[in-house]
């Protein structure tokens, strides 16, 4: 269970129920993802208790619940207590399935036993748990076909549907400066070595000083190998990041490292980080080795 940052969504509760194997984890881990209070498997009873103390928290402004036949007797209770939460709250009910040869296939892949036990096959299992949930498939708002998803595409799927309009394009974008001295910065996605550049350090007046500074920031982009470098990273990140987003990538950390991590990795990081901004994506700018931090 896990409290991310607020959503700006429409729906106040999303539940999400389907056939075992289908993929409803990474339909919970999605929305947490997107910014919902993600809770699996809360008993049936609690769900209307649960959607009030959501409500009323001002920590959270949209949630999720996953619920399937482990819920075993209880599950019959469901459509009742549904159709009560829906005069109440704004819910969305997902419910989700696949072929029985993709739920065996994937069952096969885990080696996890299927929830309803292992005193009958996974497929005798599997025909009775679709009988069991047939009265909650009737109310879903959303019916996801999984068969042929792979989890990327399951993810973006989950994306278009509950992702407002409002929320960004989902990716937070890190731009960081470091000293190779130092090491590498742990969360670095892309690291670009910048040390082939011209080293401002033994200039004595702009050895005290930062890439920051428009001194030293003039001294680096005055050479023509810094102009056709940040020029070629620039279009390189530009093609990447759409990319990263319809995969479904939700952090991406670009460091540029020279040797100390205050001169030329400083001035490229400030320069990367203002050109993809000028793009329309939020940009978070580190210096880790120098003394600012943005």
């Amino acid at each position: 269970m896990r409290s991310p940052r607020r959503a700006r969504s429409e729906t106040d509760l999303v539940i999400v129920t389907g056939v075992s194997g289908s993929g409803k984890g990474t339909v919970l881990k999605s929305l947490e993802d997107l910014g919902y209070y993600s809770v699996d498997n809360l008993p049936t009873l609690l769900i209307p208790k649960f959607a009030e103390l959501a409500k009323s928290s001002p920590e959270i402004r949209s949630a999720a619940l996953g619920v399937d036949v482990r819920e075993g007797s209880k599950l019959r209770q469901f459509p009742e207590i549904y159709e009560k939460l829906k005069r109440q709250f704004r819910t969305t009910l997902v419910f989700l399935e696949a072929g029985d040869a993709a739920i065996l296939r994937r069952f096969s892949e885990t080696r996890r036993p299927h929830p309803l036990g292992k005193e009958e096959s996974v497929t005798e299992s599997l025909a009775k748990e679709r009988k069991l949930l047939l009265p909650v498939r009737r109310l879903a708002d959303h019916i996801i076909d999984t068969s042929d998803y792979t989890v990327t595409r399951l993810r973006q799927s989950i994306a278009e549907k509950f992702r407002s309009p409002k929320e960004d394009a989902g990716l937070t974008i890190s731009v960081t400066s470091f000293g190779f001295r130092h090491g590498i910065p742990t969360d670095s996605d892309l690291v670009f070595d910048v040390r082939f550049l011209p080293n401002p350090n033994y200039i004595p007046r702009m050895k005290k000083l930062t890439g920051s500074d428009p001194k030293v920031a003039a001294f680096v982009r005055s050479h023509q190998q810094t102009i056709e470098f940040l020029d070629r990273v620039t279009d390189l990140l530009i093609f990447l990041l759409p990319h990263y987003i319809n995969e479904g990538k939700s952090y991406l950390t670009v460091s540029f490292g020279c040797t100390g991590g205050r001169h030329r990795s400083v001035m490229i990081a400030e320069e990367i980080r203002g050109r993809i901004a000028k793009v329309g994506y939020d940009v978070k700018l580190v210096h880790r080795d120098s003394s600012e931090q943005y």
